[in-house]
């Protein structure tokens, strides 16, 4: 049977019917499979080209299937989140601390110019006309299972093979500003003297002026979230956890576990680990290391009594003991660490080993009322 009755009869048989254009998807598959097949020396001196057809012909249309299954909607969203992981770290300039909100906006516009250079590629080698665009359903499909494949394409460097995508990204990274140096007081008052002037009127200080301007409009919970996101993600991979900070990305686009699972390539007993790991490090980040930010962001800091109530407060007191107390009267105090372990008389790291059960004691009494402000940092971060 001819390799495009094969598929044909596969298509009909995953989705039911034919669907508007699927004969030409299906041409286009078989003559780049017969083409990549006679093209490598490889499968040639194997001897069995048949069955290599078949297998990336197959490999080609399950990628077109799943797209089509998940429609052009949820089909992009999938798309969209799978190269937003692959480039994440590599988006930005190096040495460079960027909050989530800025970091996302550099994948948006890297990626907006990738879409169209891999329509461009789509059409060049599929030998289309300059215009076209996918229309119909399975066109489309078509083409964001080019598109991922395009993007995970192999090219050689002097530093090894790297995928064409992270390439890109790489360029891209190299290519934006430094950093503009410029007087806040100079953005904010009355220009004076032509020079002056004229320096006021620049696009970069207008762009300053407005980002302050819009800046003061913000939610305060928002700006704080953001940053939380921000050192939260930076924490995961400065520790080395750069999963759990690809599975808070995905979570953070709103992804079911099924579409996070298939990003990721994870099993049940995989994504089960990856949830415990994920979970102990945001709890560590939250009691330990960024305690004071995420605090703030709850409305629980320590002006705040760890976001307790008058009769709770009472009694978290009073089931400390009298070191326990210390430490939590010194801390209100704003003392140091180093401060706090020489009245103490123990070392630095006890004060923050203490200080983080301290903070586990408060969350368990803000856990006995219900939607307490505790239970945010584990299911509101991704909200």
């Amino acid at each position: 049977m001819a390799l495009s009755e094969l598929l044909k009869e596969e298509l009909i048989l995953q989705l039911g019917s034919l669907p508007s254009n699927a004969l030409l998807v299906i041409n286009r598959i078989v003559v780049e499979v017969e083409r990549i097949c006679t093209k490598s020396e490889r499968i040639q001196n194997g001897g069995d080209v048949r069955s290599w057809e078949l297998t990336l012909a197959r490999h080609r249309l399950s990628k077109c299937i799943e797209y089509y299954k998940l429609g052009s909607k949820q089909g992009r969203v999938e798309l969209h989140s799978h190269l937003s992981v692959m480039i994440y770290r590599q988006v930005a300039p190096e040495r460079t601390q960027l909050s989530f909100a800025a970091r996302h906006l550099l994948i948006e516009d890297f990626l907006q110019d990738f879409y169209a250079d891999s329509l461009k590629a789509f059409r060049r080698e599929n030998d289309l006309a300059d215009n076209y665009t996918p229309r119909t359903r399975i066109e489309l499909a078509e083409y964001m299972g080019f598109t991922l494949a395009y993007a995970k394409r192999r090219v050689m460097t002097r530093y090894g093979a790297v995928q064409l995508l992270v390439l890109r990204a790489k360029s891209f990274a190299k290519r934006q500003p430094s950093d503009t140096v410029m007087d806040i007081e100079q953005v904010t008052e009355f220009a004076k003297g032509e020079e002056a002037q004229m320096q006021n009127r620049s696009p970069v200080m207008q762009q300053v002026r407005e980002r302050l301007v819009a800046d003061t409009l913000d939610p305060h919970d928002t700006v704080v979230r953001e940053r939380v996101i921000g050192e939260l993600v930076q924490y995961l991979e400065s520790q080395g956890h750069n999963d759990c900070a690809d599975y808070l990305i995905l979570k953070l686009q709103d992804l079911s576990a099924p579409e996070i699972d298939d990003i990721l390539g994870l099993t049940p007993r995989s994504r089960d680990y990856l949830q415990q790991r994920f979970k102990y490090h945001v709890e560590k980040f939250a009691h330990s290391s960024h305690w004071q930010l995420v605090h703030q962001w709850l409305g629980a800091d320590l002006d705040q009594k760890l976001g307790l109530s008058e009769p709770q407060w009472n009694a978290f007191v009073a089931q400390l003991d009298s070191l326990q107390q210390q430490l939590l009267s010194l801390k209100r105090a704003n003392l140091s660490d180093f401060e706090i372990a020489k009245a103490l008389k123990i070392t630095p790291k006890q004060v923050q080993k203490r200080w983080s059960h301290l903070l586990e004691m408060a969350s368990l009494v803000r856990n006995k009322a219900p939607e307490s402000s505790n239970n945010r940092i584990n299911h509101s971060i991704a909200a």
